[in-house]
């Protein structure tokens, strides 16, 4: 493993996470090493169970590592408290989920300004924040639409416009085409794609659709809570 730097996002050194079960404790992951550099698209896989989630949670923040160093964006992550850890994900996380985790009784915009209700902005920057974002995932014209009255996959591209809205370092789409057809999964990843190519977004998907993970410039196993790194 090389040294942490400026160049890498994502930083992990001997992360292992486990979880209790009744009285036992089981492991779910086993001193991981993993680096990720500006402006990659890495595609995670391996079969259910393997720990998949579980590592894209800890890098998002949503979960901390049981030891281990863990350096996203700059910050030792595993250090932080729930408040800071809070406040630091709001900040430098786009989350994208497989079943999108809109608000069904919110608009589209209105979806996708949530994120924005902590930041020092007018209500008109926010509005003007949002719009471009759905703009650029291609629901302008579905703004005031509700979730209910939207495709699946017009969905996902709100929760990526939610994802993006606050400019963060890093995208994690956790099977962002697992409920999608064929169609809209390509749309999807298309965006993806767009995203890192275009605006040098760093993005980690979890993904069991070997099509989606091809997508993604670099592709990595886990099996049994171990990362390999030679795939």
């Amino acid at each position: 493993m090389a040294p942490a730097s400026d160049s890498l996002v994502v930083f992990a050194e001997a992360i292992s996470k486990s979880y209790s079960r009744g009285s036992q404790r089981v492991p779910v992951l086993s001193d991981i090493n993993l680096a990720v550099g500006e402006g990659e698209f890495l595609a995670l896989m391996g079969p259910s169970g393997s720990g998949k989630t579980t590592l894209l949670n800890l890098i998002a923040g949503l979960d901390v590592p049981d030891s281990g160093n863990l350096i996203v964006a700059g910050t030792a992550i595993s250090d932080l408290g729930e408040t800071d850890l809070a406040r630091w994900r709001s900040v430098h996380v786009g989350f994208i989920f497989q079943f999108y985790n809109l608000l069904p009784v919110l608009t589209a915009l209105e979806n996708v300004l949530l994120p924005l209700q902590l930041r020092p902005l007018s209500r008109r920057e926010r509005r003007e924040h949002a719009l471009t974002a759905l703009e650029l995932v291609g629901l302008s014209d579905r703004v005031q639409h509700y979730p209910g009255e939207l495709s699946g996959g017009q969905q996902q591209r709100v929760a990526i416009a939610r994802a993006i809205v606050t400019d963060p370092y890093l995208l994690v789409a956790d099977e962002p085409t697992g409920d999608l057809d064929r169609a809209s999964a390509e749309e999807v990843l298309g965006l993806l794609e767009q995203l890192n190519g275009e605006f040098g977004k760093t993005v980690i998907m979890v993904t069991h659709d070997p099509n989606a993970a091809e997508k993604a410039r670099r592709m990595l196993h886990l099996d049994k809570g171990v990362l390999n790194l030679t795939a």
